[in-house]
């Protein structure tokens, strides 16, 4: 049964506050809460909406709660959803953009985030170890979720790449099954849906280019164009926002970046937000003639809105129809196999979390052995033995462990 719309309302409010840990953290919160906590979404139906985002550009975690959001109240639902996921860590990363532009000094802040990170860390290894337990069920989609593993972390292959191969070795071994009912989904207004959003999504960016001041043409195209060209969520642009908005315009430093990127990493929410504090730092170093307080609030907000605004597009205008897929035995196939395809990409980055949390440097990719951090390996140990053997709340856990590094700061 679905549940009322404040109920949904609370619900993804606290996935939205809780939402820690770049995508994969994201996504276990969300199935801890929708599928395992409220049973709102059985387990087929959370891993066909995942497998549907995993597709798409753009913050895959922010478009499966729009997706779960449309699936349990519709149009309001998901927005609501989506919104929600997105709200707080925007309004997290606008205060603490606006305390390093005003004034660098973040120790507190940072000891915080000290602590958060080895808990995250359990989070993301207790989702993949949730997931996978019941995703692989057979031995065709273990060795899916470890080509996948191998491809994304010994070969660097493109994230795109391994799902859209995962997905095709799935339609071809489903291929001639039987098809049952499609599920009746509700109907569809797909030209409405992509012209209202189009409209919505590129307004702001016609009225900056007509204006003409400040920083805000350049920001409102550059992130408009990321928006729809990333896939494989915030990992896959990273590299290419730091080197044009360090080397090309020019709006901050190399330093400035991985400094926002830290933030970003260990605030609620999408790890794209990132992309809003080059934003704040944008407008307000190139405000025209505008305050350059609030024209770091403009370039913040534009630079969300013209990220975000995409993901409803893509959820509102297509999910009806893959909701009627959903009994397609190929396409059924094909997305079983993405599921164990994330498995493996789950596991990707729950190890690249890992040595960037437990290790201080680096020899090119590998950490070095005597850089090891004590505090966090401690914190991270104690967290997975409190969420998976303890059964603690996740709450708890990242309150506990922030507290301890705010002590330590």
């Amino acid at each position: 049964m679905n549940p009322s719309f404040p109920q949904a309302l609370a619900a993804f409010a606290r996935i939205g506050l809780l939402s820690f840990g770049g995508p994969a953290g994201q996504i276990a919160t969300m199935h801890r809460v929708l599928v395992d906590e409220k049973r709102w979404l059985d387990e087929p139906r959370f891993l066909h909406a995942l497998n549907f985002c995993m597709l798409l550009p753009g913050p895959e975690a922010q478009q499966l709660a729009t997706y779960a959001g449309w699936l349990l109240h519709g149009v309001k639902g998901g927005l609501a959803a989506g919104i929600l996921f997105v709200l707080p860590g925007f309004l997290v990363m606008l205060g603490l953009a606006a305390l390093y532009a005003g004034f660098s000094d973040l120790t507190y802040v940072q000891g915080l985030f000290l602590g958060i990170k080895p808990a995250v860390l359990a989070v993301v290894v207790q989702a993949g170890l949730r997931i996978g337990g019941r995703a692989l069920k057979d031995n065709f989609a273990k060795t899916v979720a470890a080509a996948s593993f191998l491809a994304l972390f010994a070969l660097d292959l493109p994230f795109p790449l391994v799902v859209l191969g995962a997905g095709l070795v799935g339609w071809w071994r489903g291929r001639g099954g039987e098809t049952p009912t499609a599920v009746v989904a509700a109907r569809s207004n797909t030209g409405r849906a992509v012209l209202l959003w189009l409209v919505l999504w590129l307004a702001p960016v016609g009225l900056a280019l007509l204006w003409g001041q400040g920083a805000f043409a350049a920001i409102g195209l550059f992130f408009a164009k990321l928006a729809v060209v990333t896939f494989g969520g915030a990992y896959a642009a990273l590299s290419y926002v730091a080197q044009q908005a360090v080397e090309n315009y020019g709006w901050l430093s190399a330093g400035e970046m991985l400094d926002g990127l830290g933030l970003a990493e260990t605030t609620p929410g999408p790890l794209v937000l990132v992309n809003q504090y080059v934003g704040f730092i944008a407008g307000f170093r190139h405000p025209g003639p505008l305050d350059p307080w609030l024209g770091g609030v403009l370039g913040a907000g534009l630079t969300v809105w013209v990220t975000f605004v995409p993901s409803f597009l893509w959820i509102f205008a297509l999910a009806p129809h893959v909701e009627r897929l959903r009994g397609h035995a190929a396409l059924s196939a094909a997305l079983s196999a993405i599921t164990a395809a994330v498995v493996g990409v789950i596991f990707n980055l729950s190890l690249w979390f890992a040595l960037h949390v437990l290790f201080a440097r680096f020899d090119g990719a590998w950490p070095r052995p005597d850089s090891v951090q004590p505090l966090s390996l401690a914190l991270a140990v104690f967290a997975l033995v409190a969420l998976v053997r303890l059964k603690w709340g996740m709450a708890p856990v990242l309150a506990l462990c922030g507290l301890v590094g705010v002590g330590l700061a």
